[in-house]
């Protein structure tokens, strides 16, 4: 199922719900087809970005959606010399730790291209610290208002995004664009990660999710107004939101 059939034509670029929200754009494919899809999205993007602003921005997922897309990207047609990537967040361990987002991005993409690689030093004994650096980076880097051209995001079981978890006080954030987790309900607790503000302020958010587990908060993200699901935020809230969704995941969606 693609963008032309059911779900895809339903929810096209540009349309409006019913109570006058965006509609996200839906993709429904394997997530090997979902992979070139974004690859050739992501070379168009690139494209437009570097010949407007001489660079272009994307932050980075962890898990099974940087397993499943990152090696597809790092063959994509794309000027990584003029590519700025980021995190979504990061655990704080030390970058070669099994747990980092980075330590996956650099085995998976950032090893055979040759991008500026921004960072979360999830290792610092200052988070805080390291959040107000890291933001910084990201303002001087995007531009006054820290706008990434993509965010790529996974979604968890629970409805969570980077390290913005349901009903956690991160959620409340409305200035900061990098804040620090103390106490993630899922392991490790301590981390670094982008914020709702952050995201809004994104060009286009891309959300992946892979599998039935993940179907319940895929389908209340897309079909209730009124979710406080982290997920569900951000794709109303999004400048632009895409969904690529395997079949499975997006089972309960009409």
């Amino acid at each position: 199922m693609g963008i032309g059939s059911g779900i895809g034509n339903a929810a096209s670029e540009g349309q409006e719900s019913e109570i006058g929200q965006p509609m996200a754009r839906i993709l429904v494919e394997s997530r090997e087809r979902l992979g070139d899809a974004l690859a050739r999205d992501l070379e168009r993007r690139a494209g437009a970005a570097i010949a407007a602003r001489g660079r272009f921005s994307l932050a980075l997922p962890g898990g099974s959606v940087a397993e499943a897309f990152l090696p597809v990207l790092s063959r994509a047609a794309i000027d990584w010399s003029r590519v700025d990537l980021f995190f979504g967040d990061e655990r704080a361990v030390p970058p070669e730790h099994s747990d980092s987002n980075f330590a996956l991005a650099k085995r998976l993409l950032l090893d055979p291209v040759a991008a500026r690689v921004h960072r979360l030093r999830g290792e610092s004994e200052d988070l805080g610290a390291e959040a107000s650096r890291a933001e910084h980076d990201l303002v001087e880097t995007a531009g006054p208002d820290g706008a990434l051209d993509v965010a790529l995001l996974g979604v968890g079981p629970d409805g969570h995004v980077c390290s913005l978890f349901p009903g956690h006080p991160a959620l409340r954030e409305n200035a900061r664009l990098i804040a620090v987790v103390e106490d993630s309900p899922k392991p490790p607790p301590r981390r670094i990660t982008l914020t709702l503000p952050a995201l809004r302020r994104a060009r286009c958010v891309a959300v992946a999710a892979f599998g039935a587990a993940k179907a319940d908060v895929v389908a209340e993200a897309v079909g209730n107004p009124d979710s406080t699901l982290p997920v569900a935020l951000v794709v109303r809230q999004a400048r632009d939101a895409w969904l690529l969704l395997d079949p499975a995941a997006a089972a309960g969606l009409r």
